[in-house]
């Protein structure tokens, strides 16, 4: 039986936890777009989690065929990216001294923050092309994000427990000199 405040529960902060649940949705979701971004560029550019950002290329900048197909890879590379940092993050999580410093802080957060960016700007581009279910998702995305943002940035992890070796007291008869402190 498993009590609380056991060892293998003790050192999981809540940052680390939230951490790896949003792991758990971005690496599958934003891999399997990436993917679809990649064998088929316009394509996959033109699915649902796409669409917003291709719409306003097509839309407002007017992008020919070859510079859409660089704007699609250049996607699916910023949602690799944040794949392959949230991955770095969970890998960080599996061994128990780096969880308890906040080693994978720097993983998850780089992640947070370019998935930030990402979902962001295609909110912004979902809402200028008028596309109600994209601008859903991407705020939805760019919400968990931030909330796991903000955990991370508030809850530090422990401190180390400070051990100051005192000196031994001097024995009565023992005589205080320079060689003896």
């Amino acid at each position: 039986m498993v009590q609380a405040g056991s060892g293998m529960f003790r050192n999981w902060r809540i940052g680390s936890v939230n951490g790896a649940l949003l792991a758990a949705y971005f690496i599958p979701a934003w891999t399997m777009v990436a993917f679809k971004i990649i064998v088929a560029p316009v394509h996959g550019l033109y699915e649902r989690p796409s669409v917003a950002v291709a719409l306003f290329l097509s839309d407002h900048l007017q992008m020919a065929g070859m510079d859409t197909v660089r704007a699609a890879w250049l996607l699916a590379l910023g949602r690799l990216t944040v794949v392959a940092f949230f991955a770095i993050s969970l890998a960080l999580l599996c061994i128990p001294r780096v969880r308890r410093t906040g080693g994978s802080d720097e993983a998850l957060g780089i992640a947070l923050a370019i998935g930030s960016l990402i979902s962001f700007a295609s909110m912004v581009m979902a809402s200028k092309v008028g596309e109600l279910a994209a601008l859903r998702l991407h705020a939805t995305e760019l919400l968990l994000l931030l909330g796991a943002a903000i955990v991370v940035v508030i809850e530090r992890p422990a401190p180390a427990p400070k051990t100051v070796d005192a000196p031994a007291p001097l024995a009565l008869e023992q005589a205080e000199l320079l060689h003896n402190r």
